[in-house]
């Protein structure tokens, strides 16, 4: 099933990708009530990560913008693995990121700036959200970013 959103999608030149299966014991999004809650994505190409590293020194700002966009782009993937179709998303909540850190890289926000432009360039105003960004030592697999999403889905 596709509609509006995945056609912004195309628009953009993206589709989703497959969804990125769990590393651990979890599940890629769960969905209580109106609202799905996504396990952090981290920025998988075709099973794989395209880059490692620790941003401010293996990886640029500016890579790990283009990575944080490949993690909300998974995690729209996750989103409608439970919620069967994106355009049920009435708006995206909170996202939640991540960047694995060079001890004085302090740009966190400007490279989760790539997750929260994807959301707001395929969702429009549905996707303004909340937003954290975090400096952590590393990430599963030595990823360079995850990404967490919130979303509300309007009713059935």
């Amino acid at each position: 099933m596709s509609g509006a959103v995945e056609a912004k999608l195309a628009e953009l030149g993206l589709s989703l990708p497959e969804v990125v299966p769990p590393l651990a014991a979890y599940q890629p999004a769960v969905r209580s009530g109106r609202y799905v809650y996504t396990a952090g994505q981290l920025p998988m190409v075709d099973g794989h990560l395209p880059v490692t590293g620790k941003v401010g020194a293996e990886v640029t700002a500016e890579e790990a913008k283009e990575l944080a966009r490949v993690c909300a782009l998974n995690a729209l993937a996750a989103v409608k693995s439970v919620a069967g179709d994106l355009d049920r998303v009435a708006r995206v909540v909170k996202v939640v990121g991540f960047v694995a850190s060079a001890p004085d890289f302090t740009g966190q926000p400007a490279v989760l700036n790539g997750a929260s432009e994807l959301l707001g360039e395929v969702l429009g105003d549905k996707g303004v959200h909340a937003r954290s960004a975090v400096g952590v030592a590393v990430l599963p697999l030595d990823a360079p970013v995850e990404v967490e999403v919130q979303v509300e889905l309007t009713e059935a």
